[in-house]
């Protein structure tokens, strides 16, 4: 049995004091996902029952509504000690998310230095490199040896989490190269860094979207990268576990878009909270949906003549449905990893169509057979197959454009493609099938 599912167990059978112990050998990542699982009240002893030195860890791991629960529950000082030795890079995080005035109250408790490089990286845009990196870092000239390099290291207190390298600068701090901590043990201590430094491993300009950082570590396999300014001055580094915090919050916001939903909400928020929240899309799609009907309006006299075409109707907007969803998908998935641009959008555009209109044959073939075979009635089982190829092809297109658009509008594609392509493919779905009825049937 896990560690947090003996801490449940302890805590409903009331053992608080073997709860206690459990909870001080837990990692902060942990015990956010604990309290993230608990109900409120639970959720209260809990927080009562932790150390204050990591409830500032705690708080940067917790979803943004969680997080705001739980300060509600600190005074200042509490907040204070939690965010004492947090690394920057997390406390940027977590100050950002502060009301105005509890923010002010934490920066005044810091010391100048530290207060100057916090204000440096809240100066960036959060999803940016300069929002990621953390300005707490090891540097060296090329001229100096590894011995010296050594007795600098010695002569440090402590060296910063997750260091694998220590970033080459000359004079102007401008960035040379990195010097690995595996090379570094095992060179000869007379050797020059100039001689044994990286130049592999390049920088990432600190206005660079989160989105190219994550395409630098995963295709370059790196643990750390330097971060510069326009000059090549080196700011900060960005490290691998704020990464994997990046591509997970994508990986929960491109999920949770594609319902409508929050990806902050909190599992156990109150009943009207959340219904509030989700009550602006079902609101959005009622009246999409409505669009749809009022089309199907247009034909009941088509349909009031031939019922035969109100029973088969929901199979051609269906199909539409998912093939447009297909294109959607890959599409979005490709922008946020930056694989389209104006050389090759053309051609994924015509694999797109030529992808709908294969698909599009296939299926109008099986659907008209099926259809023939079902009703006896030539004629509906053509007009159902016509209308399954006109709207599976604009369901490709329609995949196709809509992330492209919305994108260029700052529209987030995962969140709004979904119910736009809904309409389109039930609006066209509806209009072929019932059209092409309403043409050779009547």
């Amino acid at each position: 049995m896990s560690n947090l599912n003996k801490l449940k167990n302890r805590l409903v059978s009331g053992k608080i004091v073997a709860s206690k112990n459990i909870l001080n050998n837990l990692h902060p990542s942990e015990l956010a996902r604990l309290i993230e699982s608990m109900p409120l009240n639970e959720r209260a002893i809990i927080w009562e029952m932790i150390d204050q030195k990591i409830e500032g860890e705690i708080l940067v791991e917790v979803s943004d509504e969680v997080r705001d629960g739980l300060l509600a529950k600190m005074d200042t000082n509490e907040l204070i000690t939690a965010v004492e030795g947090m690394a920057l890079d997390d406390l940027a995080d977590l100050v950002a998310d502060l009301p105005e005035t509890l923010m002010q109250e934490v920066i005044k408790s810091m010391d100048h230095q530290d207060r100057d490089r916090l204000k440096q990286v809240m100066s960036y845009d959060e999803n940016s490199a300069g929002g990621l990196m953390n300005t707490d870092i090891l540097t060296i000239r090329p001229d100096v040896t590894v011995e010296v390099v050594l007795k600098y290291l010695r002569n440090q207190n402590s060296i910063p989490n997750s260091t694998d390298s220590i970033f080459v600068v000359n004079r102007n701090n401008e960035y040379r190269g990195a010097l690995l901590l595996s090379k570094l043990l095992t060179e000869d201590p007379e050797t020059p860094v100039s001689r044994i430094m990286s130049k592999k491993i390049h920088p990432i300009n600190v206005d660079s979207p989160s989105e190219n950082v994550v395409w630098e570590f995963e295709n370059r396999d790196l643990l750390s990268a330097p971060v510069i300014d326009n000059q090549n001055k080196l700011l900060g580094r960005i490290t691998i576990d704020d990464v994997v915090d990046v591509i997970r919050d994508e990986a929960e916001h491109s999920l949770m878009s594609a319902a409508g939903l929050d990806e902050e909400e909190d599992l156990f928020s109150p009943a009207t909270s959340s219904a509030k929240k989700r009550a602006i899309w079902l609101g959005v799609n009622l009246a999409t949906a409505f669009l749809a009907a009022s089309v199907v309006d247009i034909f009941e006299t088509t349909l009031d003549k031939i019922v035969l075409l109100a029973i088969l109707m929901p199979i051609v907007p269906s199909m539409g449905g998912v093939a447009g969803t297909q294109s959607l998908t890959i599409m979005t998935r490709a922008l946020a990893l930056g694989h389209i641009d104006q050389s090759n959008t053309k051609g994924i555009l015509k694999k797109e169509i030529l992808v709908g209109i294969i698909n599009g044959i296939l299926w109008a073939i099986v659907v008209g057979s099926l259809t023939f075979l079902w009703f006896q009635e030539l004629l509906i089982g053509l007009v159902i197959a016509g209308a399954m190829s006109i709207n599976l092809v604009i369901a490709a297109i329609a995949g196709f454009s809509l992330p492209l658009m919305l994108r260029k509008l700052k529209i987030d594609p995962a969140l709004a493609g979904g119910v736009m392509l809904t309409t389109i493919t039930d609006v066209i779905g509806y209009i072929s099938f019932l059209g092409l009825g309403a043409i050779f049937l009547i």
